[in-house]
């Protein structure tokens, strides 16, 4: 999976360092130092995920590889992590060809208790309920992180992005259909978004949503697209 994001080079003693802006624990699960590789211009290049704490990570690269960049000034910064979802499709009767629906429209689902909003934005777009999700993604409240929203995307046949767009806040054209992350206390609130409608399983269906809350999306590719989606 790839990660797009804004933020500025900083200069170290040795190498450079990154933020990354959002919780790598709660997107990737994974723990310690992290090998990945960043999109530097034209150039992709290893780099370390350092840990720093509660899954905030800043990413190191080398005194080479950073050296035509200019610090301090914010540019667009697309990070890879390998493996870096869980896995859960291996059982799955759907795929990007035999997906579980066309995605043609939203029905909005109001979930039955708080800690649930993830689970309730893949049962919005593959059009089951909250419990058959709850038990696909093997998580309950409070626990589905944005990779368990993709592997559960992935068991159904939804095609997405291979990235994730990090806004934090700043302007954003929103694509046809996405789902939308906003920081919440400690959590993340899942909505999804389709055709200039958002639909909020806390709310209901919404036609206005202040951009200034968003920390991210995933886009949803409503036509069916051939080949395994992204890991």
């Amino acid at each position: 999976m790839r990660y797009l994001f804004e933020s500025a080079i900083e200069k170290e003693e040795k190498g450079y360092k990154i933020r990354i802006p959002f919780n790598i624990w709660e997107v990737c699960r994974q723990r310690d130092v992290i090998h990945a590789d960043v999109l530097l211009g034209d150039k992709t290049v290893d780099c370390e995920l350092r840990p720093k704490e509660k899954g905030n990570y800043e990413l190191h690269i080398a005194e080479n590889d950073a050296v035509d960049l200019e610090p301090g000034v914010p540019r667009q910064i697309t990070l890879h992590v390998p493996g870096s979802l869980t896995q859960m499709d291996q059982d799955s009767p759907y795929s990007l060809d035999r997906p579980v629906r066309r995605i043609d429209g939203i029905k909005v689902i109001i979930q039955p208790a708080d800690g649930l909003c993830g689970q309730a934005c893949v049962a919005m777009l593959a059009g089951v309920t909250i419990d058959d999700v709850v038990k696909v993604m093997d998580c309950r409240e409070w626990q589905a992180t944005m990779g368990r929203v993709i592997s559960a995307l992935n068991y159904y046949g939804i095609a997405h992005s291979d990235v994730i767009v990090y806004t934090e806040g700043r302007d954003a054209v929103l694509p046809k259909c996405c789902i939308m992350m906003e920081k919440m206390g400690r959590f993340c609130h899942y909505l999804v978004c389709y055709d200039g409608k958002f639909y909020d399983s806390n709310l209901g269906v919404l036609d206005e949503y202040d951009m200034s809350k968003l920390l991210g999306y995933l886009e949803i590719k409503c036509q069916v697209q051939h080949g395994r989606a992204a890991d």
